[in-house]
């Protein structure tokens, strides 16, 4: 098992929230020196919260998606305003309202933060479970999954049980055995080169380096993406990244 995976090692929720976060759509090997250094810069939601987003975003340049750096940047902002919250009764609950928490996220927290007995399903642990219980399905759902699950989760150790099967269908897919195309709910990532993803993530890198104008941004990847990047500009804005300091300057917000 990879029992040396620094989260592992912690049941801080915040911690453990933030690796999860990390997690997203992103290979463990890949997040692991990115978690040690996001949590040595910012060790608690009240640290994270009151460092303003162009710092977040610095600490998390290089990993990707930056949209989930600005949700645990709000999720902290809401974990500091009250104090209590994951000593809240109905806590399953309250931790998909926190920005970029959904239902695998807070189900995960539940498991790994409180060992509470709860079905949590994610790409290694579906493919544990099709190829053990559905090895000639062609199609098979998460509900499926999901009923197995209940049926083989020994009560009480919820967290070492989901760690033990990620990392069996971690090494499944070492091996060279996946059934990601036949679940139900599997969609292939999109290709990153040429995408807007890849505009955006250039914009923002630039931007951490101080303000610059549209001509540089446009600079960045080449005249045949101008309308991307026009794109890739207005939308950052509108979701509060960046801002317009003058005339065509842009810069990263800085709160």
């Amino acid at each position: 098992g990879r029992h040396n995976l620094p989260w592992r090692k912690t049941h801080n929720p915040y911690k453990i929230l933030v690796s999860e976060i990390m997690l997203q759509q992103t290979q463990v090997e890949r997040v692991i020196p990115f978690y040690r250094a996001f949590i040595k810069e910012f060790p608690t939601p009240q640290k994270l919260a009151l460092a303003p987003l162009s710092s977040v975003l610095k600490t998390w340049q290089g990993l990707g998606y930056n949209r989930r750096a600005k949700m645990l940047h709000g999720a902290a902002k809401e974990l500091t305003h009250t104090p209590s919250f994951f000593s809240k009764p109905n806590l399953m609950h309250e931790l998909m309202t926190l920005p970029g928490v959904g239902s695998y996220t807070a189900r995960a927290l539940m498991a790994f933060a409180y060992n509470k007995d709860i079905v949590v399903i994610e790409t290694n642990i579906r493919t544990v479970v099709i190829h053990n219980f559905f090895p000639k399905k062609e199609k098979v759902s998460d509900k499926e999954i999901e009923e197995i699950l209940k049926k083989v989760l020994p009560k009480g150790k919820a967290r070492e049980w989901y760690g033990a099967l990620m990392d069996y269908g971690a090494f499944l897919k070492n091996s060279g055995i996946s059934y990601n195309a036949r679940n139900k709910q599997y969609s292939k990532q999109s290709r990153f080169i040429g995408s807007l993803r890849e505009a955006r993530g250039a914009i923002l890198r630039e931007l951490s380096k101080g303000s610059a104008n549209k001509q540089k941004l446009v600079s960045l990847l080449g005249d045949n993406r101008i309308g991307q990047v026009h794109t890739a500009l207005t939308a950052l804005m509108s979701e509060g990244f960046i801002e317009k300091c003058h005339q065509q300057h842009f810069a990263l917000i800085n709160k």
